[in-house]
């Protein structure tokens, strides 16, 4: 082994892979969305991710789904582990830009610029999820956002919408508010999502936990929606 290639090699070869890695493909940034969050409350990440990881674990089968409002894209991935297809949607098209660049060979999915405003996306999805976005939709505006994501399922499909509880926002940093127009507790986010499915199960979470605890204590909230009904 040469000079050159001794700096190169790990002591213990099992991690050889990382070095490797790195100079076939690079190191992998962090997106837009991601950065700001690591740089500002590291932890937070963690409660990012735990969130996909919920959608990876309820949806993991499922052949074809749609994410409503991804940012920069980065916990896509965790879904893509599970599912067969994503394609991701948000109506920042500096985001999508972004999110094009998560986008690989061994981790193929499709960003589209879209506003659920507007209409449905296009096609017949499986699973829709959508986090962090419904509390930024305002009150008057929510029907509208809710209907065009169902009329884009088929349908079987289901539906996963995740935001933060309105009792969590008293001990929110202002960045982390900032937008929350339309937080919801635990029975106000059933009833709301129950206009459009027969059955909706709304799980509390804490940091990385989800559990089916007391929702006024919950700083989060997962609702799993399934059994669609008839829409005009």
């Amino acid at each position: 082994m040469n000079a050159r290639s001794t700096s190169m090699a790990t002591r213990e070869p099992q991690y050889q892979r990382c070095v490797d890695l790195r100079e076939k493909s690079g190191l992998s940034p962090l997106g837009l969305g991601t950065n700001q969050l690591w740089n500002d409350d590291p932890r937070h990440l963690s409660f990012l991710l735990a969130r996909y990881k919920f959608v990876a674990k309820m949806f993991s089968g499922l052949g074809n789904v749609l994410e409503v409002g991804c940012g920069d894209a980065f916990g896509t991935r965790l879904v893509l582990q599970e599912v067969g297809a994503v394609t991701a949607v948000d109506f920042d098209p500096l985001f999508i830009k972004d999110a094009k660049t998560r986008v690989t060979k061994e981790w193929p999915f499709t960003p589209l610029i879209h506003d659920m405003l507007s209409g449905p996306v296009p096609g017949a999805f499986d699973g829709a999820f959508s986090l962090d976005v419904l509390e930024h939709i305002q009150p008057n505006q929510e029907n509208a956002f809710l209907k065009n994501i169902v009329r884009s399922l088929t349908r079987e499909g289901v539906l996963i919408v995740g935001m933060p509880s309105l009792e969590s926002q008293v001990h929110a940093s202002p960045i982390s508010k900032a937008g929350h127009v339309n937080c919801k507790t635990g029975p106000d986010l059933r009833t709301c999502l129950s206009n459009f499915f027969h059955n909706v199960f709304v799980f509390s979470m804490n940091d990385e936990v989800v559990h089916t605890g007391f929702h006024p204590m919950a700083h989060y909230l997962l609702a799993l929606c399934c059994s669609r009904k008839r829409i005009r």
